[in-house]
């Protein structure tokens, strides 16, 4: 019908061209002066005299009904044909248009009569069909339509294809456009493949021109939506209304609940009077719960949320004939450096602080009694119902050792015990469960210089001790080790005396003389000037000589020993005996060169001639 009509408006045009009967009539009556005025220059180029009216009117009529088959040009045209392989698209041209069926498989419903968009490919091919695209036509009013969304915030249809590394692959307009995992819903997404083949709104929220990306928001549209929601539901909120919820979201500080278009968060200290370690001890997902209105911000949509207070509290609850000195039960649930907590009910606890768990006056940590998890008993030390403060003893369930502490550790006595710690001053050994004595680092031996206890003794050792002093309001217990024996400085004190003399070698050369090893208890030092032998060379490492006391300390073991003292005293020998002999023969007139002649002999028995 579309041709007929076209096909009739040219006829009518180029009938207006064809010169009119009366102008026939005159050439053939006055034929000389057609031939004098006939244009020979049209006639060979083949161009009809034409009416500029005429003309004016057939260009007006080509303008109003055909198009001009530009390039790179989208223009709209109808389906007037399909066959096999092809459309024929109509777009008010000279020609119809030509295109592929191929580029409408995205629209298997295509019937003669629809209108489409399509671009100019070529303008006319071999048989003089205009060839057309509608693919590319889409690809440009596409990104014409995404530019457009996003300058103007528009919402656009999107069809969910696949699934890919952090998000979705989502079909815009034709154009492939990424959705992230987490624009997907206001709500953490478990599976993603639940949305793979759904058609569902977007809104375009970047664009990135220069690599051709587009990413799309699905979260953006419900956020809008919940936040009018959150304001109206906001403001008809108050604390203390008990309301309905679905658990949203565990995390480990809390649980977000949906209250029905808005979320509010219940911390992990409001889900239970008890001690847990963890929410999903107490919800699930997806677990509807009634909860409690704490707190809100209206200008944040912050809501604050309780479990626990659906609940009357605990102490409000516990037996009112409880009382101080009372036995209780409970399980350990919190260990401490000071102490352990002690569930005695739930949501009522009491403290064991590390002094009340032993009678023993050396603290230790409170893992060295209980552990977490561990049912102990309890004596109640005491309780406050207002503050819900509650302390509790182990230690009291037994008798005190300290009672009868004389007669079984009096002064003088003597046991063994276990070495439980060590300080910089000494060591504790615990003699019994409560029971515990200091050893300082000077009563652990006789003989050996102890500079720190651990040179001495091991965490766990059983050592021999002796009880020295004995204090029972302070409860304190002092005890010594060397005293389990005599002291051996006593008997060197006479063996070692000054003057003796006694034979050792040299154990070690120090930097202001030597030192010398006469038994396992007793090390002298021998001074740089006093390891001098008699021909004048000094003593070495290893060289076994006499040595003579010249210093013995018991209270601080110190000894000091000499070699040149031996030689030394065997020349002070002689020179007194020849000045005894001097003194003798003077009584029977020995003259001065008689006592000469005597020295000189002594001086040479000395060098050795």
């Amino acid at each position: 019908m579309a041709e007929e009509q076209k096909e009739q408006e040219v006829q009518e045009v180029a009938g207006m061209a064809t010169a009119s009967q009366p102008e026939v009539e005159e050439q053939q009556a006055n034929p000389d002066k057609f031939l004098k005025e006939f244009n020979w220059h049209n006639y060979e180029e083949g161009i009809d005299p034409i009416a500029d009216d005429k003309l004016e009117e057939f260009e007006k009529l080509v303008e109003e009904n055909f198009v001009d088959t530009l390039d790179d040009e989208v223009v709209t045209g109808k389906v007037i044909n399909i066959t096999d392989r092809d459309a024929i698209i109509d777009i008010n041209a000279k020609s119809e248009g030509v295109i592929s069926l191929n580029e409408f498989r995205y629209n298997p419903d295509l019937k003669v009569g629809d209108e489409v968009e399509v671009l100019i490919d070529v303008r006319e091919d071999a048989t003089g069909q205009l060839v057309l695209s509608h693919r590319k036509a889409r690809v440009i009013m596409a990104w014409d339509r995404v530019n457009k969304a996003h300058d103007e915030g528009l919402i656009v249809n999107g069809f969910v294809k696949c699934r890919t590394k952090g998000g979705m692959i989502v079909d815009v307009f034709g154009i492939e456009a990424f959705l992230p995992g987490s624009q997907i819903d206001v709500k953490p997404i478990r599976d993603y493949d639940a949305y793979v083949g759904k058609t569902m709104e977007f809104k375009v929220v970047k664009i990135n021109h220069e690599f051709k990306n587009v990413v799309v928001s699905h979260k953006a549209l419900i956020e809008a939506d919940i936040e009018e929601q959150k304001k109206e539901i906001i403001g008809q909120l108050e604390k203390g209304q008990v309301l309905e919820g679905t658990v949203k979201n565990i995390t480990s500080y809390g649980v977000f609940v949906d209250l029905g278009g808005v979320d509010g968060l219940i911390h992990i200290t409001d889900l239970s009077w008890s001690r847990i370690n963890h929410p999903n001890e107490i919800v699930e997902l997806d677990q509807k719960l009634n909860v409690v209105i704490l707190d809100f911000d209206e200008a944040k949509t912050r809501i604050q949320l309780g479990l626990k207070q659906l609940h009357k509290h605990p102490w409000e609850a516990l037996d009112e004939e409880l009382k101080v000195g009372d036995k209780v039960k409970g399980k350990v649930v919190v260990i401490a450096d000071y102490g352990a907590f002690i569930e005695v009910a739930e949501g009522v606890e009491g403290l064991i602080h590390v002094s009340e768990m032993s009678w023993s006056t050396h603290l230790r940590s409170a893992q060295d009694f209980v552990n977490v998890g561990d049912e102990v008993e309890a004596q109640i030390l005491t309780l406050d119902r207002d503050d819900r403060k509650m302390s509790l003893g182990i230690k009291q369930l037994t008798p005190d050792p300290w009672t009868d502490i004389t007669s079984k550790y009096p002064v003088g006595s003597k046991h063994t015990g276990v070495v439980r710690n060590f300080t910089n001053f000494g060591v504790f050994v615990e003699l019994e469960e409560g029971i515990d004595g200091l050893i300082y680092i000077s009563d652990l031996s006789w003989t050996k210089k102890i500079k720190h206890p651990s040179e001495f003794c091991n965490v766990g050792d059983k050592l021999d001790v002796v009880v020295l002093e004995l204090d029972v309001e302070g409860r304190k217990l002092s005890l010594g080790h060397k005293q389990i024996e005599d002291n051996p400085w006593d008997k060197y004190e006479t063996e070692f005396a000054v003057g003796t003399t006694h034979t050792a070698a040299i154990s070690e050369i120090v930097d202001k003389g030597a030192t010398i090893d006469f038994n396992e208890d007793i090390t002298a030092f021998v001074p740089q000037r006093h390891l001098e032998k008699e021909d004048g060379s000094k003593l070495k490492k290893g060289e076994t000589a006499e040595f003579q006391i010249i210093e013995f300390n018991k209270e601080f073991k110190r000894v000091v020993a000499s070699h040149a003292a031996i030689h030394r005293e065997e020349e002070q020998k002689i020179v007194k005996q020849a000045a005894k002999k001097a003194a003798s023969q003077n009584n029977d007139k020995t003259t001065i060169g008689d006592v000469n002649a005597d020295l000189q002999a002594l001086k040479d028995k000395m060098e050795g001639k």
